[in-house]
C-alpha cells in the first residue's frame, strides 16, 4: 500500500478526504511527496496514523490532546505513565461533563413538569422560567 492517493488514504481510514487535508494542514501528518502531476503520494504508514486520530478523537481527546499523544510516543524518556496522566486527565473531563449534563437534565425535567402542554406559548411555563432566568443573570 505505498504510494497512496488520498482518496484511498482516506477510505482506508475511514475518514473523509477534507479531514484528511485538514489534519495535514494541522500538522498531525507529514504533508505526503507529490507526483509530477500535483497529486498527493502517502505512505502506507499514514493510515495507520489516521486511525490512531480517529480513534483518539472518538474518545473524546481533542486535537491538540492527539497531538501531545503523538508527541509522547516518539519522545526520550517518556513512559506509559505520561500517556496514562492524559488519559486521567481525559476521564476527569469526561466526568465534569456529565455531570453539567446531568444537572441540566434535572433542570430541564423540572421545567417539563411545570407544563401540561396545552394552552396557547404565550402562557408557556417553560418559555416564562426561561425568560425569567435570563432577566435574573
Amino acid at each position: 500500500m505505498s504510494g497512496l492517493t488520498i482518496g484511498r488514504v482516506a477510505r482506508h481510514a475511514g475518514l473523509a478526504i477534507d479531514t484528511v487535508r485538514y489534519y495535514e494542514r494541522e500538522g498531525l501528518i507529514e504533508k505526503p511527496a507529490r507526483t509530477s502531476s500535483g497529486y498527493r503520494q502517502y505512505p502506507a504508514d499514514a493510515v495507520a496514523r489516521l486511525q490512531f486520530i480517529r480513534q483518539a478523537k472518538e474518545l473524546g481527546f481533542t486535537l491538540s490532546d492527539i497531538r501531545e499523544l503523538l508527541a509522547l510516543r516518539v519522545a526520550p524518556g517518556k513512559s506509559c505513565a505520561d500517556v496514562r496522566a492524559r488519559t486521567e486527565a481525559k476521564i476527569a473531563d469526561i466526568e465534569q461533563r456529565v455531570a453539567h449534563l446531568n444537572r441540566m437534565k434535572r433542570a430541564l425535567v423540572k421545567l417539563a413538569a411545570t407544563c401540561s402542554g396545552r394552552g396557547p406559548t404565550s402562557e408557556c411555563p417553560i418559555l416564562d422560567a426561561m425568560e425569567t432566568r435570563k432577566r435574573a443573570s
